[in-house]
């Protein structure tokens, strides 16, 4: 787990409101906004921390093995977020889910049972996913 440490700009990249997928504009060449990816991925420095996604359990919602995640641990785990939670020790990213008036962790992954909370043994959660960063 590697946690938020302030610098400079985290990388710097010319922005436009849309993405040409054919041929570009000799204007857009002049384009001058810039995104800090440090301003748009971290809201709550002290609360976010980043780690490297694992497995393939959550690939329905996009999250792939080697993807990073910024996870905030000042947002409350609501239902239906994307969590990471510790479980026995271990750290699982999982959907946070209510149904029949009971507490499970979902994956986004059909070969994969919940885990309902009330079952485990050591459970807390340790924050919300709020992006997640991969190659493509």
């Amino acid at each position: 787990m590697k946690t938020y440490q302030e610098r400079s700009a985290l990388a710097v990249v010319s922005s436009s409101n849309t993405a040409v997928a054919g041929f570009a504009s000799a204007a857009d060449e002049h384009m001058e906004d810039r995104i800090d990816l440090n301003k748009l991925l971290v809201h709550k420095k002290e609360a976010t921390f980043f780690l490297r996604m694992s497995g393939n359990s959550m690939i329905g919602a996009g999250m792939f093995a080697g993807d990073m995640l910024v996870v905030d641990r000042s947002l409350k785990a609501s239902f239906g977020r994307i969590v990471v939670a510790c479980i026995d020790g271990e750290f699982v990213v999982k959907r946070f889910i209510k149904r029949r008036g009971k507490v499970f962790l979902y994956s986004e992954n059909d070969k994969y049972k919940p885990l309902e909370v009330s079952k485990l043994e050591e459970f807390s959660v340790w924050g919300v996913v709020t992006n997640v960063i991969h190659k493509v």
